[in-house]
Order: structure tokens, then C-alpha cells, then sequence
């Protein structure tokens, strides 16, 4: 073999190496426990927030930089923290799970799926993805805050939904007049506090 062929040999062995072991991303876990999604609704009269659970979910992690993510959303774990009275607590939980908002006896799940994931500046990321609720798809952007340290992935960010965009459409002064006092605002927000492990 001349010297030739074997440095074209040597190029090919490192190259395929290189193509072997560089570029595969890492699944990073949800850790659904310490994971936070609270959400917040507002009408003409006041608002109301509360917490919904983490089903399931994984990052993929590429060195320092997310590339990609999917998540599962336990709809009947949906709570209310600002009613103190168990009666009127009971009452906007039960109709938040009911056909007029997430209807969740038919749709016991909510899913993201990111699309894209565009670095802007240090750990700050534009977010796009596709959210399913009510069987419908519709796709959501927002900004991020990412940091991966070690065997911890932490995702910060607010996500605005425009719920008559998934057919809920209670109360929405889009679609209905002369609600008055008792309409209710077309956009709530999901503060998310994401954790994932590898």
C-alpha cells in the first residue's frame, strides 16, 4: 500500500469515527414531580390561577443546547390555588374539566412538541412548537430560558394560549355579545418550570 493510500485510509477511519460518536443528542428526562406548570386565566371581574401536571416528557440535549423536546400534560390533575372556598374551588375546577373548557373525560391529555428551538443570545432560546389540546393541533411560539449543567436540564418560560383556537370558546367575547361582566379573556398563560435529568 503506498504512503498515499494509507494517509486516504487514515482520513476515512478518523471521518467515519467523527460521524460515529459527534452530533448524537442525549434524552434528558422530565422530571414531572419537579416540574411547574401554573396557569392563569383572566375575565372581566378578576382572575383565577392554578397548577396542572407533568404527564411525561424529554428533552434532547446536543453538548450545552437543546435541540428538540416532547411532553404529555395530565389535564385532570388541573387545581385552582386562588379560591380559598371549597365549594367555589370545586365549581371552577369541575367546569374547567367539563366539555365548555378541556373536556377532560375525552381528553385526559395535552402535548407539546417543539419544531424548532432558535438560540437568541446566551440561554435565551425562541421556542416554536406544536400544542395539542382537545384533539386539536395548533402551533405556539415563545421565549425560553435554557441552561444545561451536567445531568440537569432547567427550561424556563411564559407560553400564551388562545384557547378559542382548540374550539373553547366559553365566554369568549370573540364569538358571543353582551356577555358584559362574565366574559372571559380568549388568552391564558402556562408559566412552565420544566426539570429534566439524563
Amino acid at each position: 500500500m503506498t504512503t498515499k493510500n494509507i494517509v486516504l485510509s487514515l482520513v476515512a477511519v478518523v471521518a467515519s469515527l467523527t460521524f460515529a460518536f459527534a452530533g448524537k443528542p442525549t434524552t434528558y428526562k422530565a422530571d414531572v414531580k419537579k416540574t411547574t406548570l401554573v396557569w392563569l386565566g383572566k375575565k372581566v371581574t378578576g382572575e383565577h390561577t392554578g397548577n396542572v401536571s407533568l404527564a411525561s416528557g424529554s428533552l434532547q440535549v446536543d453538548g450545552k443546547a437543546v435541540t428538540g423536546g416532547s411532553f404529555e400534560i395530565d389535564m385532570n390533575s388541573i387545581t385552582c390555588t386562588d379560591l380559598t372556598d371549597a365549594d367555589y374551588n370545586a365549581k371552577l375546577v369541575g367546569h374547567l374539566k367539563a366539555d365548555d373548557f378541556f373536556g377532560v373525560a375525552k381528553f385526559a391529555k395535552a402535548s407539546f412538541a417543539t419544531t424548532s428551538v432558535k438560540a437568541v443570545k446566551g440561554n435565551e432560546y425562541e421556542v416554536t412548537g406544536k400544542l395539542t389540546i382537545k384533539g386539536i393541533t395548533q402551533e405556539v411560539k415563545f421565549p425560553a430560558t435554557i441552561t444545561v449543567n451536567g445531568n440537569t436540564a432547567t427550561a424556563k418560560g411564559k407560553i400564551t394560549v388562545n384557547r378559542t383556537k382548540f374550539d373553547i370558546k366559553y365566554g369568549s367575547g370573540s364569538f358571543f355579545s353582551d356577555l358584559g361582566d362574565k366574559t372571559i379573556s380568549d388568552d391564558f398563560t402556562i408559566d412552565l418550570n420544566l426539570v429534566a435529568t439524563k
